[in-house]
């Protein structure tokens, strides 16, 4: 019987169970030190089969396994461009082993860690052996080993080949990893990378590819334009289908790190997760370098006490130019549908298909429409905080505080997107990893006030307050709604999300100047993604609200204004009769009585009948809310927040503690409909969101009665 040398310099029988190792790294990162001081003997060296490449292995027993260790050539990314690097890349493809030992020089972290990333992405296990660590202590460079492990979800173990620190636990290791189920790693790109990772895992799946490697490694692989994953797929039925969802792929991550290179845009997203890792785990004692304008910059806008208040004076100032600004636009957009619609109407002789279009259609889409002013500002101003590099440095400067409230500090680039539209924000919340995580965030967007419901403020802020106070009425509704999801996030967090909270890690990119096209191409996708809402969901709903506020119609009623119509002494009373009879049809039409009917529900929120049906019609859209209203007020539906009229009809019939009220059930209650299908859709199944609904409902009634009570209390 074959007879090998264990840790112990022990003779013993292969008896054991059998792990094979393959041990990866960068040239010069001292891997064959490891495997001799592992071993206790020296390596059997060959060649790898067809190549003049040296092959090293070496055996030896450890606590009743038997290990064989491939030592792998030295490759400084996951490449095939040298022979060496091809030996390696094709045996962790293609060849049989168990687990990876990644080998590091911990003095040289950042660099090292560019090889690391890649063999992440495999479905492969992995462990990291942080070598070279008595250096590293020489050079004041303290590794945060075990906080590493939690930042990217693989088993990281200080070593130092020459001392032999550490060997024994690399080994105990790599047992713990091989009888345990292989944990995945934590290893994120941007979100255009995901979002694009994930169309196509989807699409694997729903074909039910069988494939040996994980979806993400072969969506990954697909993305990096790897020639073995492609010829894999070439000759299969999907092809077809799936070539052309990486064509635009390739061209969406491209636009975003403004290359033509796909793969340069691949080192890129691996060198920020880099860089945020070594941010994170390495302490640098002795630091003699000067500071970089980067640093110098960052001294100031992530400041411990100064970072936030310079942070809420950028939003501040985003929504004071968003209502200033956007403001300019609107009277030529309502001009021009009410032009299209008296253009339309002439050409419809029935009375009632003549109002379908005119009064519900063109009228409902006309009032979202006018607000596309405002939301392309919006964007543009989110983009240009994301673009600069600003965006992750709040990510970071917020994270301990997020982390109060039970969110995770990664939460901050959805909730942020949430302001914009809460369909992308949902969307954008695949970066976190953790479902726990996941979930408790997305049940937090709908507390960011999208720009659907700026309407709505506007109209509210215009009713109550003067315009010069109407910028900073509409950022303490933003800011507050925020405070409220932070709030209802530590109550999830106590009770339905409860569990360990997950480290955080993020790359501080350097500052650098917005890209023009990519700005326009973000603010073109999402203002698109808004109109198309307008045009399908809003074009419905505005339908609908008509057919249920036009029907069942009341002939008597009817002939009885017609008289006293006939009969006004002047213009004025005609235009008074005129009105009141679209108030008492109103409120005699199912709508009506929809809101008859829930009205006692909303009367401990100081809501009438006619407030009540103006929230279920912006359970559809919020932007509905606006049109609803000048509907129930006998003011037609083709009134926006700036028509004089509603703004008096507003401020006559609603007390101010009611119109608060008001506001808080816009700002927390259910999303949109297309919102609330991406919802089900990302949470994973139709049953979060009879739990969102519950949610949002519970906490929009109770926060709007305290809201109620209160300011009632202090008029």
């Amino acid at each position: 019987m074959k007879e090998i040398v264990n840790m112990q310099g022990k003779a013993c029988p292969v008896i054991a169970n059998h792990i094979k190792v393959a041990l990866v790294g960068q040239p010069n990162v001292g891997k064959s030190m490891l495997i001799n001081s592992v071993s206790n003997s020296h390596l059997h060296v060959g060649n790898f089969s067809g190549v003049t490449v040296d092959k090293s292995e070496v055996l030896f027993d450890h606590k009743d396994y038997h290990f064989t260790v491939v030592d792998l050539p030295g490759t400084y990314a996951f490449t095939d461009y040298t022979i060496e690097e091809r030996v390696t890349h094709d045996y962790l493809c293609a060849e049989d082993y168990d687990i990876i030992i990644n080998v590091v020089d911990s003095t040289n972290l950042e660099k090292n860690l560019q090889l690391t990333s890649e063999l992440l992405t495999m479905s492969k296990k992995v462990v990291i052996a942080l070598n070279m660590s008595d250096e590293a202590d020489k050079e004041g460079i303290e590794v945060n080993a075990e906080y590493m492990s939690e930042l990217i979800g693989v088993e990281c173990i200080k070593v130092s080949a020459a001392t032999k620190l550490g060997i024994e636990e690399l080994i105990d290791a790599v047992i713990r990893n091989y009888e345990n189920d292989k944990n995945e790693s934590k290893l994120i790109f941007s979100e255009a990378v995901e979002e694009e990772i994930a169309q196509i895992v989807w699409y694997l799946d729903k074909h039910k590819y069988e494939a040996k490697n994980s979806y993400r490694n072969i969506a990954i692989n697909l993305l990096k334009n790897n020639k073995k994953t492609y010829a894999k797929l070439h000759d299969n039925p999907i092809w077809t289908e799936l070539q052309p969802i990486l064509i635009e792929a390739s061209s969406h991550i491209e636009l975003h790190h403004s290359s033509d290179d796909i793969k340069e845009a691949f080192a890129e997203e691996y060198a920020s997760f880099n860089r945020g890792v070594v941010a994170e785990v390495v302490e640098q004692k002795k630091q003699v370098e000067k500071k970089t304008l980067t640093e110098k910059i960052d001294n100031v806008l992530i400041h411990p006490i100064f970072g936030i208040p310079i942070f809420l004076f950028f939003m501040w100032s985003l929504f004071q130019l968003t209502f200033e600004v956007g403001a300019v636009p609107m009277d030529y957009i309502d001009a021009f549908f009410g032009w299209f619609g008296d253009a339309v109407g002439a050409t419809i002789p029935n009375d009632d298909v003549r109002s379908l279009i005119v009064d519900g259609m063109i009228a409902g889409v006309g009032a979202v429409v006018l607000f596309v002013p405002n939301i392309i500002i919006l964007f543009i101003g989110i983009a240009l905080l994301e673009s600069t590099g600003y965006m992750s440095r709040v990510a970071f400067l917020l994270d301990g505080f997020f982390h109060k409230f039970g969110l995770h500090g990664q939460s901050f680039i959805p909730l942020v997107t949430g302001f914009g539209c809460s369909i992308p924000a949902y969307m954008s919340a695949r970066i976190l990893k953790n479902d726990r995580d996941r979930l408790l965030t997305l049940f937090i967007i709908g507390f960011m006030s999208c720009g659907a419901r700026l309407p709505v403020y506007v109209l509210f802020a215009g009713a109550f307050f003067s315009p010069e106070m109407a910028g900073n009425i509409l950022f303490v509704i933003y800011i507050s709604g925020a405070m409220l999801g932070l709030i209802a996030a530590k109550v999830l967090k106590l009770t339905a999300f409860k569990g360990a909270d997950e480290p955080f890690v993020m790359e501080m990119p350097k500052y650098r100047l917005p890209s023009v096209k990519l700005i326009w191409h973000t603010v073109l996708t999402k203002t698109m993604m808004y109109l198309k809402k307008a045009g399908t969901f809003i074009a419905t709903a505005s339908m609908l609200i008509w057919f249920l506020s036009n029907y069942p119609h009341n002939s008597i009623l009817e002939e009885d204004y017609a008289y006293k119509i006939e009969n006004a002494i002047n213009q004025e009373e005609k235009v008074h009769f005129e009105n009141s009879l679209s108030t008492d049809l109103l409120e005699q039409s199912y709508l009506g009585r929809i809101g008859k009917f829930s009205e006692p529900i909303f009367a401990p929120l100081g809501f009438d009948w006619k407030m009540s049906v103006a929230l279920q019609a912006g359970l559809a859209a919020k932007e509905v809310v606006v049109s609803t209203l000048g509907v129930l007020y006998a003011l037609g539906a083709d009134v926006d927040e700036e028509n004089n009229s509603l703004i008096n009809a507003i401020s006559k019939n609603i007390s101010f503690p009611s119109a608060v009220a008001f506001i808080v059930v816009i700002m927390i209650y259910l999303p949109c409909l297309a919102a609330s299908i991406v919802f089900t859709r990302e949470a994973g199944g139709i049953k979060y969101f009879f739990y969102l609904l519950f949610f949002t409902s519970v906490a929009a009634y109770g926060m709007a009665f305290i809201a109620y009570n209160i300011t009632k209390m202090l008029m």
